[in-house]
């Protein structure tokens, strides 16, 4: 007699429980981190968009060098980048002068990144960056449109990082490029949340279970990897 709603209650939860997470594994949240686990990496918690302060710091030039970053980015005047994960747009609006006949998608999830993205463009009056509302599985870009695609630290915190990492790769064009770039995990020296850094074997392992090779991997910032990979 009990068969029938056992077996309600298992078709239940298979139709609530998304299938992708299959290629996740669970367990006990370590501090700071979410619980999920991807290629035995434990995702870290997103940081919320009220300690956004830290991302226009005085020192971040000074111990990140992102100005030699930007110069290091394989782009021209046309070309069309997706920021993803953008927060408050600090790579946004150093990238928006570089591509003056191209655009920068500025892509964010958290409605108050969004709202402040969207009136940063309005002040600043700058007609080549659109301003997107992502989802956790997709930064919601059009098809076949990026010649580079870019997560600043952001990587590490995505919550499904097989979906986006599909999504991501439907939207590049047929040479396009994405470029990852994440704190050191191989230096102890790099005074960041453990959670919050990776070597590049792991994101290697990962981006190459989603079609995805390495073709730069650029050791010249202070304590960041830079690593650039193309898809299959």
């Amino acid at each position: 007699m009990l068969i029938r709603p056992v077996f309600l209650l298992i078709l239940n939860l298979l139709l609530v429980c998304p299938f992708q997470d299959s290629v996740y594994q669970h367990k006990t949240a370590s501090d700071g981190g979410t619980g999920k686990v991807y290629f035995d990496r434990e995702i870290a918690r997103i940081m919320d968009f009220s300690g956004s302060a830290w991302l226009e710091r005085k020192t971040r030039q000074a111990e990140e060098h992102s100005d030699l970053n930007i110069e290091k980015l394989p782009i021209d005047q046309n070309s069309v980048v997706a920021d993803i994960g953008a927060g408050t747009g600090y790579y946004t609006f150093k990238i928006c002068d570089k591509v003056p006949q191209g655009r920068v998608y500025a892509v964010e999830v958290q409605d108050d990144a969004v709202n402040y993205l969207k009136n940063k463009v309005g002040q600043l009056d700058i007609n080549n960056v659109t301003v997107i509302k992502g989802k956790e599985q997709s930064p919601e870009l059009p098809e076949n449109s990026i010649d580079l695609a870019m997560m600043v630290d952001v990587y590490h915190e995505l919550l499904y990082p097989h979906e986006m990492l599909q999504s991501i790769k439907r939207s590049l064009k047929p040479q396009g490029k994405l470029l990852l770039i994440e704190y050191r995990a191989e230096d102890p020296k790099v005074e960041i949340k453990e959670l919050h850094k990776m070597s590049v074997k792991q994101v290697n392992k990962e981006l190459t279970a989603n079609g995805f090779h390495l073709v730069q991997d650029g050791e010249f910032l202070p304590i960041q990897h830079f690593l650039l990979f193309e898809k299959n």
